[in-house]
């Protein structure tokens, strides 16, 4: 199961699963608006190597979509033959987690939801899995460290992205190579109080080391040169492929 051909596969899919929304959800139908198979674009630039054949991260174990919106690529994966869970939690979910619902009962599916809190105490659904999808969601935690450490006990490796930071929101401090994160006022970035912690590169290394991982592959992507924690035109992500101490 190669990267490369994953996000080919995922183009017909796509279309598949468009029509499939149209149908069971109706024109009124709240679904997620964004395309989160688009998040395979970028796992193509970050996985190299051994690491592009996915079977080599997933190990024959089940796999976790953590905050995987209608779970599109949740039902992908298991098209492929992959024992899935989707991880989310109805409300911060876009339409409350009742787009993956509908899915899940339209396509007779055996993708497993199991709606956690992890701004909460909590444990995972799975003693082990090989792979965890984590896009998207660690900007969102109000304790990103409990979650990423949790993580660390249950998944051989974790694809993760989030928002991170060079400079202060007026561009006066540069902050890139310190090991710090910037908290967000809850109106700071997009009017959206569940946004959190935009870490520095660096610091949001420290924490993944301090939380029981390796970074295996790295790439970053949007505003390189000038970022900044909350402003539209000062976003960058970073995508990395971490590979937990605990259990590699």
């Amino acid at each position: 199961m190669n990267i490369a051909d994953l996000r080919t596969k995922a183009k017909d899919f796509e279309l598949e699963l468009a029509d499939q929304k149209r149908r069971i959800g109706g024109e009124n139908f709240p679904w997620y608006p964004y395309g989160t198979l688009s998040n395979l674009i970028h796992l193509d630039t970050l996985l190299r190597g051994a690491n592009r054949e996915l079977d080599n991260l997933i190990g024959g174990l089940p796999i976790a979509d953590v905050g995987a919106a209608d779970g599109d690529l949740a039902f992908l994966m298991e098209t492929l033959g992959c024992d899935v869970d989707i991880v989310d939690y109805g409300p911060n979910n876009f339409n409350t987690l009742r787009g993956a619902r509908l899915l899940k009962e339209a396509r007779e599916s055996l993708v497993n939801i199991h709606e956690i809190n992890l701004d909460a105490y909590f444990d995972w659904p799975r003693k082990q899995y090989g792979l965890v999808i984590f896009m998207g969601i660690l900007y969102h935690l109000k304790n990103p460290f409990y979650v990423l450490e949790s993580l660390a006990r249950v998944a051989r490796f974790a694809v993760i992205s989030t928002r991170i930071a060079q400079y202060s929101p007026d561009l006066k401090t540069r902050f890139a190579e310190l090991p710090v994160g910037y908290l967000l006022h809850a109106s700071e970035a997009n009017n959206d109080a569940t946004n959190f912690w935009i870490f520095s590169d660096a610091g949001l290394r420290r924490l993944i080391d301090r939380t029981g991982w390796d970074v295996v592959d790295h790439i970053t992507e949007g505003n390189t040169r000038q970022s900044d924690p909350a402003s539209t035109k000062g976003d960058e992500r970073a995508f990395m492929l971490l590979r937990s101490r605990q259990l590699s």
